[in-house]
């Protein structure tokens, strides 16, 4: 197997050491350079060509905003996750960002001691795997799948659980080859023929569009709701894994490009035709009917999958109050929410799609969501903007 060739790009030299040391610690992954501030970045593309770049945002001379502003301007294509800061007051420089072409971004813990960055380093491995694998794979190269770094992270983070307790002795270590130690099943595809559902009832009209994307999803948003119809008539609810204090730009910066109102939801909304609604950080979204006019609630209610937002309950609250008047969706992202209520959805009758495998930078929900039988057609990104125009154009 080839390794994902990493770039690391901080000004400071104590986060390159440790960034560089979760990557190298990864099987699969390895750093081919660091650079201090993004003119010594630029500098280092063409000698290392790397798979990905890991990249701050504050350095002196050239920050990360004008390192991707020349990355632009020279047509750069290597992939670019940006680690900021957590500071809310850096999401709308971190949007910025992502409309010059950055693929995604992991807010940095304060401080800069060990054990703060090793709290994001299944964030970072997951986005590594993620953009770096489908790019570098793009190039040739055989890289392990997504699932298989994952099974990494997990190990790394029982065997830092295990050391924090004292019984390290009893958890195999993380430095012994990852190949040998997980086995393959837990992360080798293998494809699985669709299961088959029977629906309650028939899809009717469709009167709420409810969406759900992970990984890959802010630039596949853009994507999307750049090319939407502008006489698009339904209300769509979106849940993006993204963590609080950014979503509320991130609305802001689909609004921009987008011909509908974006919004970040907001307890109480009322649900309006042809307007989209992206749930909060840190808050699920459901659907509360009412007699004139059915409204969003958010919760702070336990994680479900392992995120909060999640797809799963957003879309088992629209197969509770629409049934079959709803069109479901599922996109790039890693893991499985939303994949189990998108099967509720079908079942109850709603129209469903999912992104398909090769336009996918991850394709996990969407996957687990075909082989549970909920997708009733798998679409490519390019089209998905269409494709769910026409449904709703010729279901309403």
């Amino acid at each position: 197997m080839d390794d994902i060739q990493v770039l690391v790009c901080d000004d400071s030299a104590l986060m390159r050491n440790l960034i560089s040391r979760i990557i190298d610690g990864t099987e699969g992954m390895k750093v081919c350079g660091t650079a201090m501030n993004g003119k010594f970045c630029l500098q280092k593309i063409p000698q290392l060509n790397p798979d990905l770049i890991v990249l701050d945002i504050e350095m002196p001379e050239m920050t990360g905003v004008q390192f991707l502003e020349e990355r632009k301007k020279q047509g750069i294509n290597i992939p670019v996750v940006i680690l900021s800061s957590i500071a809310t007051k850096g999401a709308a420089v971190t949007m910025q960002c992502l409309e010059l072409g950055a693929s995604d971004f992991i807010t940095k813990p304060s401080g800069s001691t060990s054990s703060n960055i090793s709290s994001v380093s299944s964030e970072l491995i997951e986005r590594i795997a993620s953009y770096g694998g489908r790019y570098a794979r793009n190039k040739g190269k055989e890289i392990y799948p997504p699932e298989f770094f994952m099974q990494q992270a997990k190990l790394k983070e029982a065997e830092s659980a295990a050391a924090k307790e004292g019984i390290l002795d009893k958890v195999k270590p993380a430095t012994s080859s990852a190949a040998s130690m997980i086995p393959p099943t837990l992360w080798q595809s293998t494809k699985k023929e669709p299961a088959v559902i029977n629906e309650l009832r028939s899809p009717s009209s469709i009167e709420i569009v409810a969406l759900g994307i992970s990984t890959g999803g802010p630039n596949a948003l853009r994507e999307v709701f750049a090319k939407i119809d502008p006489k698009f008539s339904r209300p769509i609810l979106v849940v993006q894994h993204m963590p609080a204090g950014f979503t509320k730009e991130f609305a802001a910066s689909l609004d921009r490009i987008c011909p509908l109102n974006v919004k970040e939801a907001e307890d109480g909304d009322l649900i309006h035709p042809g307007q989209i609604y992206v749930a909060p950080g840190d808050f699920h979204i459901v659907v509360e009917k009412s007699t004139l006019c059915n409204v969003i609630r958010l919760s702070k209610e336990d994680q479900r999958n392992g995120h909060r937002p999640s797809a799963d309950v957003l879309f088992e609250s629209v197969a509770k109050i629409y049934q079959n008047h709803a069109l479901g969706i599922i996109m790039t992202g890693m893991g499985r929410d939303g994949a189990t209520q998108l099967a509720e959805m079908r079942k109850q009758g709603a129209w469903t799609l999912g992104q398909d495998e090769k336009s996918s930078i991850v394709y996990g929900m969407p996957k687990v969501a075909y082989e549970l039988g909920a997708v009733q057609k798998q679409v490519s990104l390019e089209n998905m903007a269409d494709e769910m125009s026409k449904i709703v154009r010729e279901h309403s």
